[in-house]
């Protein structure tokens, strides 16, 4: 099976002006870019207005590898899970739930491992070493 594991810089209402840095710094290609509004409208988890702005996701391109970048959740960002985050892309559900259910092991869940409209298995969990990984199963 392939894995993939991608920095991923969480920023509190910065990471446009982030990702313009980072392109500009590092020769990156911004790849793709969505904000919290432009995602489909999910009325048991409503976007409230102070959010709809910010960076939901963004896909950087260094040479080969990819970093990602987005805002945290208005009122959500700060010293918990830090600013950097491991996103892993792993094939299938399965290996979703077995790599965060161990990390998750004298951890903490952050967002509970769920279908999202991204991906059939995403949840997020803070291990117990303060690391923060983001579980997400590709289609």
């Amino acid at each position: 099976m392939t894995y993939q594991a991608t920095p991923f810089i969480l920023l509190d209402g910065e990471a446009k002006a982030a990702i313009a840095f980072y392109a500009r710094a590092l020769d990156a290609e911004i790849a793709f870019t969505q904000t919290f509004g432009e995602g489909p409208a999910d009325p048991g988890h409503p976007v409230p207005d102070a959010a709809k702005d910010r960076v939901a996701h963004a896909v950087l391109k260094l040479g080969g590898a990819d970093l990602f970048v987005a805002d945290a959740f208005p009122g959500t960002a700060g010293p918990d899970g830090g600013r950097v985050q491991v996103c892993l892309t792993v094939p299938d559900a399965e290996t979703s739930r077995r790599f965060f259910d161990a990390l998750a092991d004298g951890g903490r869940i952050v967002m509970p491992l769920r279908k999202i409209h991204f991906s059939p298995s995403y949840g997020v969990v803070t291990d117990r070493f303060g690391v923060t990984f983001q579980i997400f199963t590709s289609r």
